[in-house]
């Protein structure tokens, strides 16, 4: 890919062009990618009706997001009759400053973490560092990037762009009580990890999640994941701290039957994922509060096109299958939203005043396959167009597709104009256009220009 796109700014193309000279990342991504792929295909399969479940999650969030400000209330009604302490967050400012606050209150300087895409998109660690808590990541694939001083890549496996070896000499270099004689087997690797993190479960206090869905109806929230880790931050310490985007609601119980059948076969391939942890308020002598998070996403909702992008469960179905995702991996996206729904979700959230979200929505074939695996139907082409439409463009590229327009629409116009291309061709550069039309020519040949156009054609030989 070329540095600079007619029609695509910023920095996703320099990316995206630094990641794809990287062979061993690109085989790390392609041999992971695929796999989850065919294990996916192959357990909704087995599904007759996974259509109509996917009609279903779809029509439950549509349904939730058109009434989220009453079903809001609702939940914080329920999480506060069961004892638990709902607290409001408009930014990322304000949940770092809450979550800060309730951990310092502790008296502790130390929290363990269940997997959370919120916490890392406010930058909640960080926060905390800067007010003298550590946090500790306790999925798997989160340590190997904390442990790396790295960044996740994936939504379902954030550590994916990493191979066994790779992760070794991570655990060799960083954690102080990796065995001396580490082998890059997984059951190894997983045991130095289990026997890392054992340590922290028993001596922290405070424990800070993330949750998969809230239930209005009842106050609970659940968390599914692969380890068990999940469930003994939620357990263990006596202080659970839960931040959840706002659209993570479902209205009832029954909801959430769909979507227990649709995460699991879209994320990870599986019938049903081996933990699933539910709580409601507070449980066991445990102090529990809840950070209900917005930052941006009321502005998402109120877009019509854009809103549907709100239904996503995080199951990472479109990364799998992503073509540009497969061969410029997440970090290119400078999100902790890669891939298809992060090239429409960090936009709506962040805006696109810089040059990397405004570069976001063009990061795409529009082939869409994150389309046809979306388990809630999001219609991610639909919005990359439209987000297209609203991103910013230079002046010449304003002025140029506006004389495009006024050519096509007329049928004079452009009859003249194909017949003056005709008459030009031998002037047309064979390989690469000069000047600013130069990129489009960087990864693809000029294509020949006909002796005359269809229509001229087609007319001379009606009338023969």
């Amino acid at each position: 890919m070329s540095a600079t796109f007619l029609g695509m700014p910023g920095n996703f193309p320099k990316n995206a062009a630094e990641a794809v000279q990287n062979s061993q990342l690109r085989f790390n991504l392609r041999k992971a990618t695929h796999t989850i792929r065919d294990k996916r295909a192959a357990v909704v399969g087995e599904l007759p009706d996974w259509q109509e479940l996917r009609a279903a999650g779809k029509a439950i969030k549509d349904h939730t997001l058109r009434h989220l400000d009453r079903y809001l209330l609702q939940l914080e009604e329920a999480v506060t009759r069961a004892g638990g302490t709902v607290h409001w967050a408009r930014d990322a400012a304000e949940a770092n400053r809450i979550v800060a606050d309730l951990v310092k209150a502790t008296g502790e300087t130390e929290v363990v973490k269940v997997k959370s895409m919120a916490t890392q998109e406010i930058g909640l660690n960080e926060a905390l560092a800067k007010e003298g808590v550590t946090a500790y990541e306790t999925d798997l694939a989160e340590l190997i990037v904390q442990l790396g001083d790295d960044f996740p890549s994936h939504i379902l496996v954030p550590a994916i762009h990493r191979n066994r070896s790779e992760i070794r000499e991570i655990f060799l270099r960083e954690m102080p009580d990796a065995p001396a004689g580490l082998s890059d087997d997984p059951a190894a690797l997983a045991e130095a990890a289990r026997l890392h993190l054992r340590e922290r479960f028993l001596r922290s206090k405070v424990a800070i999640s993330g949750a998969n869905f809230m239930i209005a109806e009842t106050g609970t929230l659940v968390v599914l994941e692969s380890e068990g880790n999940g469930r003994m931050c939620l357990t263990l310490p006596r202080t659970l701290i839960s931040v959840v985007g706002i659209e993570k609601l479902l209205p009832t119980w029954r909801d959430l039957e769909v979507f227990l059948q649709l995460l699991p076969r879209s994320s990870t391939g599986e019938r049903m994922n081996p933990y699933t942890s539910m709580w409601t308020g507070s449980v066991e002598g445990q102090d529990f509060h809840l950070v209900l998070l917005d930052n941006g996403r009321t502005g998402v909702l109120a877009d019509e096109v854009g809103r549907q992008a709100l239904r996503c469960i995080r199951c990472s179905a479109c990364l799998n299958v992503c073509p540009v995702y497969e061969r410029a991996g997440g970090h290119a996206y400078g999100s902790v939203y890669p891939g298809p729904i992060g090239a429409i979700l960090t936009p709506q959230l962040r805006g696109m005043s810089s040059d990397l979200d405004a570069s976001l929505p063009f990061a795409s074939s529009l082939c869409g396959a994150c389309y046809d695996v979306c388990p809630v139907a999001i219609d991610i082409p639909e919005v990359l167009v439209d987000l297209r439409a609203k991103a910013p463009h230079g002046a010449a590229e304003r002025a140029g597709m506006k004389a495009a327009g006024w050519v096509l629409n007329s049928e004079r116009r452009l009859g003249a104009a194909q017949r003056l291309a005709s008459r030009m061709r031998r002037f047309v550069p064979k390989r690469r256009l000069p000047g600013p039309l130069a990129a489009w020519t960087d990864t693809r040949d000029v294509p020949d220009i006909p002796e005359e156009s269809f229509r001229d054609w087609w007319e001379r030989n009606e009338r023969a």
